[in-house]
């Protein structure tokens, strides 16, 4: 599989439950790209990148292999197929199909088993998606047990099918769904920034790979924050400054001809509907929300 071309670098984005989020993520970044029905080959504003749609499992191979110079992938995928040291870190994007906290390997059991720890496991069954970490985690336990790949639909199988499963979840809702309990977290993983380490010794392409990763952290750290331009008297200004929960990152502009000052502050999207009002009975004169799509500190 070749994608030709000088000066592009070959990225792989997670097809599937990340996709949404990922694809929303580099267009706060600046990357807009176009999924055009099935096709795997997106489109991007950017004529230096050349993408395509994998699912999250796969992209560490092919970057490990050099088939890509990079993708977006989760570190659970790259430790399931042993390419750690095959591949360069660059950055950690804590992000999610869900939330922007890390997503769990969990070992869970029906709730009403009797199996209550790993070493209950010994000559059982293990459904999972994850075989070579469950075997890890096995091992590790001292506990000899058998572990089946699983196709989907992991939670279903307990307790009729297997004795128990290794399943990630970011909220527990679908194990607890599913009459589940969790017995044990094997791992944390988040989403991953990584790259190739050939592809790392051409200057063009490490420097590309860094571009991307200063404006894709600048968009997640971003995420849930706007920016708040208060108009106030001069003489209201500390009462101002006082309201807000942190003074790092208020910007205070000199006075204008009519004695009123302007604050830009960068806030939390969800503490807005608590400041405004405050601000309004102290004499803010104005305030206008604006959309923070990076910042980058």
């Amino acid at each position: 599989m070749t994608f030709g071309a000088v000066n592009k670098l070959r990225l792989g984005l997670p097809k599937g439950s990340l996709q949404e989020s990922t694809i929303a993520l580099f267009s706060k970044a600046g990357f807009n790209f176009a999924v055009n029905g099935r096709s795997y080959y997106p489109g991007c504003d950017d004529d230096e990148i050349k993408a395509v749609l994998l699912r999250a499992q796969e992209i560490p191979r092919y970057v490990a292999d050099g088939v890509l110079d990079a993708g977006i992938t989760g570190w659970d995928w790259v430790i399931e197929n042993g390419v750690e040291m095959e591949v360069v870190e660059i950055a950690d994007l804590l992000y999610a199909k869900q939330s922007v906290r890390p997503v769990r390997w969990v070992l869970a059991v029906h709730e009403n088993s009797n199996i209550n720890s790993v070493k209950d496991l010994e000559g059982k069954t293990i459904a999972t998606e994850v075989v070579n970490i469950t075997k890890n985690y096995l091992a590790k336990n001292a506990v000899n047990a058998r572990v089946e790949f699983s196709w989907g639909a992991t939670e279903v199988k307990v307790p009729h099918l297997v004795d128990a499963i290794v399943e990630v979840t970011e909220t527990g809702t679908s194990l607890r769904d599913n009459n589940l309990k969790v017995i044990d977290e094997i791992m944390q993983s988040t989403t991953k920034f990584i790259a190739n380490r050939i592809s790392m010794r051409d200057s063009w392409k490490a420097q590309k790979v860094d571009d991307i990763s200063v404006l894709l952290k600048g968009a997640i750290s971003a995420w849930g924050k706007v920016i708040l331009r208060i108009t106030v008297p001069k003489d209201k200004l500390e009462e101002a400054i006082n309201i807000f929960p942190s003074k790092k990152r208020l910007s205070i502009f000199p006075p204008d001809s009519f004695g009123n000052v302007i604050i830009d502050a960068i806030v939390e999207e969800k503490k807005v509907r608590e400041i405004s009002p405050e601000l309004k009975r102290i004499g803010a004169i104005s305030m206008t929300e604006m959309i923070l799509n990076k910042l980058i500190e």
